[in-house]
């Protein structure tokens, strides 16, 4: 049996009308705490216990949430996806973030409208991954956008200790060679550092965003193009 990327079944629970409501109250909570120098891990489970979350929606929230000063400085990074922006330029993905934020769009998962305007997921990578059924159309997604824009090589970084990184490095090269673009795919022990320094990174981590130079919102202009709405769990 396929899997459905991002779901659990205790998700329709956990992300009702009726649990969001509760949870947006929990994230301006949690956005108080954070913006008044409080951790973002600490603040979510002292709010969280005070309204009973479980840990999806704690998870939810610690991913939906960011301080005004992140916000702005992401957003002050953010480049248009745009062919005015993009045709040329050389791109750096975070591969697994990326794949798999896909991977949930096309099983229709949950996905959530983060503060900073990225979309974010709540697929666990914890090491371990598996293609699935809609990982060839994820990274076909992917590529059919960069290719759109004009973009003239694609790098994709993929973590070494994944299991199956291989397997998904193979894959995404076979699908690539049709793309006009050049295209390099590496496996990396320390994806996040190597994404630090660069321009025109795409991917939704967190640190990565605060540290990088540039950055893209892909994945967000894929779900707008799916016409497909994602949860908000904050006001």
């Amino acid at each position: 049996m396929d899997a459905k990327r991002g779901f659990v079944p205790e998700d329709v629970k956990n992300f009702s009308p009726q649990a969001l409501e509760i949870m947006r109250t929990a994230a301006r909570h949690v956005c108080y705490l954070i913006n008044e120098g409080y951790d973002l891990k600490q603040s979510t489970t002292f709010v969280g216990n005070h309204y009973l979350l479980s840990e999806r929606q704690r998870l939810a929230i610690m991913r939906c949430v960011a301080t005004q000063a992140q916000i702005e400085n992401r957003q002050k990074k953010q480049v248009a996806m745009t062919a005015q922006t993009m045709s040329g330029r050389e791109v750096w993905i975070d591969g697994f973030n990326t794949i798999i934020t896909l991977e949930v769009l096309l099983s229709d998962s949950i996905l959530f409208s983060c503060m900073d305007g990225t979309i974010r997921d709540l697929a666990a990578l914890r090491g371990t991954y598996r293609l699935i059924t809609e990982t060839e159309d994820a990274i076909r997604i992917l590529f059919e956008l960069l290719q759109e824009v004009g973009v003239s090589r694609v790098n994709i970084l993929l973590d070494q200790p994944v299991s199956n990184s291989g397997r998904l490095k193979t894959c995404i090269a076979e699908i690539g060679e049709k793309y006009p673009y050049a295209l390099d795919i590496q496996i990396l022990r320390e994806v996040d550092r190597e994404l630090y320094d660069k321009e025109f990174v795409i991917t939704s981590d967190s640190i990565i965003l605060d540290h990088c130079i540039s950055w893209v919102n892909l994945t967000a202009e894929c779900l707008k193009r799916k016409q497909k709405e994602a949860l908000q769990v904050y006001v």
